[in-house]
């Protein structure tokens, strides 16, 4: 699997915000709307394609990585990248996380140098949680929102 970084730009947002997922990981589908275009389009999304030029994933940096919740109560007050990310929903299940993961964490890792990266995941997706934990995340923080339960997980 061949991936490129690429800007975000508004087919890219589109495509990526109509994405739909199976239950239970639904949970993850987006609604086209306006502030949605706004915040994929602000400059901490990238989108990766495939030699294909397909649209693979997705990543972002920062705070659009955070949930809201989290940070009123203080679950991201130290200096970690955080990281945020989807695969495309044809692609997800087919044993391509583990690469799709890495490639992401080398572009942070090599743009953030020294930083501890940080991700939040839902705690109930088992299957994303088992595969950071082999890419070296440990479990740091939970928190509830009124719609699910969180954890951070962080790299050093």
């Amino acid at each position: 699997m061949k991936l490129f970084i690429k800007n975000m730009n508004e087919e890219k947002a589109k495509d990526i915000l109509s994405w739909e997922y199976e239950k239970p990981y639904d949970f993850y589908n987006n609604e086209l709307t306006d502030q949605e275009m706004k915040e994929r389009l602000d400059g901490s999304y990238y989108a990766l394609v495939n030699d294909k030029k397909e649209i693979y994933g997705f990543f972002c940096t920062g705070e659009n990585a955070q949930v809201p919740v989290g940070k009123k109560i203080g679950v991201y007050s130290d200096d970690s990248i955080d990281m945020g990310l989807g695969m495309n929903p044809k692609m997800v299940g087919k044993g391509n996380g583990f690469e799709f993961c890495s490639f992401i964490l080398r572009y942070i890792e090599k743009n953030y140098i020294g930083s501890p990266i940080r991700l939040t995941v839902a705690k109930f997706n088992q299957r994303a949680i088992h595969l950071y934990e082999k890419l070296g995340f440990v479990k740091k923080d939970e928190f509830n929102t009124d719609y699910s339960e969180f954890m951070t997980m962080i790299k050093l």
